[in-house]
């Protein structure tokens, strides 16, 4: 029997279990669990905050109760920025009539935020909502379905912003729409008023509300004279009926919300102009009337621009030309807010349906529903403040979002490593990192700092490279040319790679052994000392890339063959415990001084007089040594979804990969001692621990996250295991990390490591090719697939068009939906087919 059918059987299975359970004791909340790629309820929406912006342009999130949180748009995150803005409707004639359009407050919302135990004040919490709430995401879509005994309508909700895989730009726009729609459920005329109210949360109490066309513009007061609506918010609606208030009742304590709530109450539209003073709020009001069983749409459209920052990230080469600030890159496309405005609303239909034919494409899968949910959930990390595109168009990313601000900045290669989201989605924005890293991030000498300034411009190279980053980079120039088959693209950055690889082989490998041997820097942020499964397979990875990149343009690579075969030689002889690949740990006899020595050129590593007798006894600290490392291997990881060949040996790879996900991962965490950072996972949790020492000689103080979980090293080990056959294997270990994001703790779309919407598990995404094999090189025109699911359908993007691919009945099938994939053969693991 097919995988795939298994995988049907199984769920059918499932699905009789649960309709036993159904019919027979009422379960628990701690029995119940969200059905991966299905609909949140109940407690399942509690935490759920769902993106809705352009890439780089900041965005706000729809909640799984239909209210709005998260606002972002001003160049940085604000994590707990939940406006007072809301819809409301009012039914005329019917008791309890008038309701937010959002389900009820989460139970949390209610004591422990800041400024709860003094009630929230003026918070919108008091006021009346629907009983409950359905919350569906389709990625850039979301849909809320609102259920009340006490209302004659059926109401959804959709929220959305353009997601057109190869159009970055349209892609990148700050805006975003809300859709209304109800049905007259009863057998009477309704008459009904809708209404979207918000304070000015541009600049509370101070600024000014603007008008628009069946609109609004929050916007702040200005010094040099009236408020030009250049920078601000814009809420507008495009029915002719639209009344609008641009300033709500003006007084003291809660007079405003008070006289809103009865205007909302009683179906009253004041329509009061704009004045020269702060006006604490606006609304529009969109009356309506619905026959029995009619259906009516409100479509609520928002439009943002925020064009200065005061955001610099480095310092110039020279460190004494100062940078200038941040501005976004939609700043050079519109020169004002209307500007958007215009745009949004002329290309709107058309930016939908493009939108559109993407969630049709990515949903219509039949993968396994844990691994579509993962997906698509961290595809909203690209419309979220982690990721920034200047002024110019080129990208640049934190790895998360802290509470205020960016955490932890540069584009950091080490981390972006993982994501390979972008690099199918959006190959162009995806090159312009590699042409940073190599054309301004490094220097004659071939270092790169991973960590690029913002605004991009050369940087101090003051600090160590970083291993795993600067080869995995090495690794990226061979997938982008593959991806976008622009040979030209490769050549001109081929000759600053080579100057790339030697600088890593003279400050790791000095004696040309194949292996890094001396002190390197990772993504754990601290360095390795001697030769190790994780670096040193990334090496082996970088030196095939440039051997076929060199074999393309005609130049020698004898040097980097002989390297990479004594390479392949002792990491699998020598790093190899005949399990799992291991850490040779050595501090002696290197050509870097002893660890005490260069202590201070890492980050906040110091040897104490009790970190002194524990390298007598140990050796330096935060080394892996004999462990069991989930990343033990990941170069070979980063070679397969780079469109390598793995260098090590099949079964060795596999090998370490089974160990991983038999010694780390947990189906809970409930005795695991985690003095690190708990809340990735912890308690009745379950993970795949970064590292264990299943066969003894755990150090003291090993890599000082080693006892952590993180999503984008479960992605990475799920879909290798995948790649290697081990299908259920890698399902495990997503459906534990995605059992977590289940919306009663945590948000489904906003999986954290160090910060919120962390870059690291766009590796999600290579969970497709894992189960697929589907891989298309634009340079050979070839399009690869190596089914481990039997028939199929999937996802492909690639860097002229998107649709679906697959295989039915054995043959293969590729159905394009927006643009053009052309090639000229397909691969069906290892056997040619005819394109057809």
């Amino acid at each position: 029997m097919k995988k795939l059918e298994s995988y049907v059987l199984a769920g059918l299975f499932v699905l009789g279990i649960a309709l036993i359970s159904c019919s027979g004791e009422k379960r628990s909340a701690d029995d119940q669990k969200h059905q991966f790629n299905g609909s949140y309820t109940g407690k399942f929406l509690d935490r759920v905050s769902f993106p809705i912006g352009g890439i780089g342009a900041g965005m706000f999130c729809m909640d799984g109760t239909g209210s709005i949180s998260h606002l972002s748009i001003k160049n940085k995150p604000e994590m707990f920025n939940e406006p007072i803005a809301f819809a409301a409707i009012s039914v005329k004639g019917i008791e309890n009539g008038a309701k937010l359009l959002e389900a009820q407050v989460p139970e949390w919302k209610l004591f422990g935020p800041e400024q709860s135990a003094n009630g929230a004040p003026g918070k919108s919490y008091g006021l009346p909502r629907f009983e409950k709430g359905s919350f569906l995401p389709r990625f850039p879509f979301a849909t809320l379905k609102l259920e009340d005994k006490d209302m004659l309508l059926e109401v959804e909700v959709l929220g959305w912003s353009p997601f057109v895989p190869s159009e970055e730009d349209n892609s990148s726009l700050p805006v975003g729409a809300m859709e209304y729609t109800f049905r007259n459920t009863s057998a009477k005329v309704l008459d009904a008023v809708f209404s979207w109210n918000s304070r000015n949360f541009v600049m509370e109490w101070s600024g000014r509300i603007l008008q628009a066309d069946k609109g609004f513009i929050l916007t702040r007061s200005s010094q040099e004279g009236p408020p030009s609506g250049r920078t601000g918010f814009a809420a507008f609606v495009d029915d002719p009926g639209a009344i609008v208030d641009y300033c709500w009742f003006r007084g003291e304590w809660f007079d405003p919300h008070m006289i809103l709530w009865k205007n909302i109450e009683n179906g009253t539209m004041p329509d009061h102009s704009p004045v020269d003073s702060p006006a604490p709020g606006a609304s529009i009001f969109v009356p309506f009337k619905l026959k029995p069983g009619e259906k009516r749409t409100i479509i609520v459209n928002f439009c943002w621009y925020s064009p200065e920052s005061n955001l610099i990230i480095g310092h110039t080469a020279e460190d004494n030309d100062e940078l200038p600030f941040y501005q976004p890159w939609y700043v050079s496309k519109f020169q004002n807010l209307k500007g958007i405005m215009n745009y949004w609303r002329l290309n709107y239909a058309d930016l939908k349906k493009k939108s559109e034919l993407f969630r049709d494409a990515f949903f219509s899968s039949t993968l396994p529903p844990e691994v579509i949910e993962a997906v698509s959930a961290n595809l909203t990390i690209l419309k979220s403040p982690t990721v920034l595109r200047q002024l110019d168009g080129r990208l640049w990313g934190w790895e998360g979002c802290s509470d205020e601000e960016g955490c932890c900045p540069g584009s950091c290669t080490h981390v972006w490593n993982y994501a390979q989201a972008v690099p199918h989605l959006f190959p162009a924005l995806e090159r312009t990192l590699r042409e940073t890293e190599f054309q301004v991030s490094q220097n004659d000498q071939g270092h790169q700092t991973f960590r690029s300034n913002l605004p991009i411009s050369p940087a101090l190279h003051n600090f160590h490279a970083a291993a795993d980053g600067q080869l995995g980079g090495i690794m990226k120039v061979y997938r982008d040319w593959r991806i976008s088959g622009d040979t030209q693209w490769m050549l001109t950055l081929l000759p600053l790679v080579k100057r790339s690889m030697e600088y890593c082989i003279e400050a790791w490998d000095p004696g040309h052994k194949g292996y890094l041997e001396e002190p390197h820097h990772n993504t754990y942020d601290i360095e390795f000392w001697g030769p190790d499964g994780m670096c040193t397979s990334f090496y082996l990875g970088a030196l095939s890339a440039i051997i076929e990149m060199s074999k393309a343009a005609g130049t020698p690579f004898d040097h980097f063959e002989s390297l990479l075969q004594k390479g392949k030689l002792y990491t699998e002889s020598e790093l190899f415990d005949g399990e799992y690949f291991i850490q040779n740990v050595k501090w002696e006899g290197l050509k870097s001084p002893n660890p005490v020595e260069t202590a201070g050129a890492s980050y906040r590593t110091t040897y104490t007089e009790e970190a002194l007798e524990l390298l007598k006894l140990e050796g330096p600290k935060y080394q892996y040594g004999k462990g069991c490392l989930s990343d033990g291997i990941l170069g070979m990881w980063m070679a397969t979804v780079c469109g390598l060949d793995e260098a090590i040996e099949d079964e060795k790879v596999k090998s370490h990969l089974v160990a991983v996900h038999k010694y780390n991962l947990r189906k809970e965490l409930m005795d695991h001692a985690n003095p690190q950072r708990p809340t990735f996972a912890a308690g009745k949790d379950g993970g795949l621990l970064l590292c264990t020492w299943p066969k003894g000689g755990k150090l003291s103080l090993p890599f000082i996250y080693s006892n952590e979980v993180w999503t984008g090293i479960e992605y990475q080990v799920a879909s290798h295991l995948m790649f290697k056959g081990e299908v259920e294997k890698g399902l495990e270990i997503v459906r534990a990390c995605r059992d977590r994001y289940d919306g009663r703790v945590r948000n489904p779309f906003n999986e954290y490591e160090c910060g919120a919407w962390y870059a690291r598990a766009m590796s999600s995404y290579a969970l497709l090719e894992g189960l697929t094999g589907v891989r298309y090189d634009a340079v050979d025109r070839v399009l690869y697939i190596d089914s481990k699911v039997g028939d199929f359908n999937s996802f492909i993007s690639t860097e002229t068009g998107f649709g679906n691919v697959g295989l039915k009945n054995g043959e293969p099938f590729v159905h394009v939906v927006y643009g053009k994939i052309e090639g000229d053969k397909i691969v069906v693991s290892g056997t040619e087919k005819e394109w057809k």
